[in-house]
């Protein structure tokens, strides 16, 4: 076996993975871009639905207006609304560090190579890039999973009342 063969093979096949993913750093970043804004989208949504709760409105009360517009549903059908309705807050709590993470990573190829090269001015762009995908991933993802678990709680106290609800029911 010559091994002179194995470093353009190798060298190929990194220089691949490098371009392929380098192309991948604007979407992720338009990703966790829009994955930001809809954290505070759903706050505001969020923020507005515990004040109607609050003050007893009852369009507030998610599953308990379904029951009532629609008496038919049994709690199993409740209890699966209530799960798609918080699966988009869910996703993105999941999916934003995920996108997070190779923010940070896809900038840190530039960086070292720009480390070898001696220039500090790319270093500091690429890390800048990096770290502030990373820092907004997150925030939408705490803002998210802060409002995935209190509504997971209100949905399971609506589907108490609804079972209650039923159950006085004729």
């Amino acid at each position: 076996m010559n091994p002179t063969f194995a470093p353009p093979l190798g060298h190929s096949l990194e220089s691949l993975m490098y371009g392929l993913s380098q192309l991948f750093l604007i979407p992720v970043m338009l990703a966790i871009a829009g994955l930001f804004l809809y954290a505070f989208y759903a706050l505001g949504a969020f923020s507005w639905q515990a004040v109607q709760r609050r003050r007893g409105q009852p369009e507030a009360f998610e599953l308990l207006a379904l029951q009532r517009a629609a008496p038919h549903l049994s709690s199993a059908d409740l209890e699966a609304e209530a799960v798609t309705r918080l699966e988009v807050v869910r996703i993105v709590t999941r999916v934003a560090p995920m996108l997070g993470l190779v923010a940070t990573m896809i900038p840190m190829g530039p960086a070292l190579k720009a480390l070898g090269d001696g220039q500090l001015s790319d270093i500091a762009n690429s890390l800048m890039q990096a770290f502030s995908a990373v820092i907004l991933a997150l925030i939408a993802s705490a803002i998210t999973y802060a409002i995935a678990h209190v509504r997971r709680r209100w949905y399971a106290s609506d589907l108490m009342l609804a079972e209650q609800d039923a159950g006085v029911q004729p």
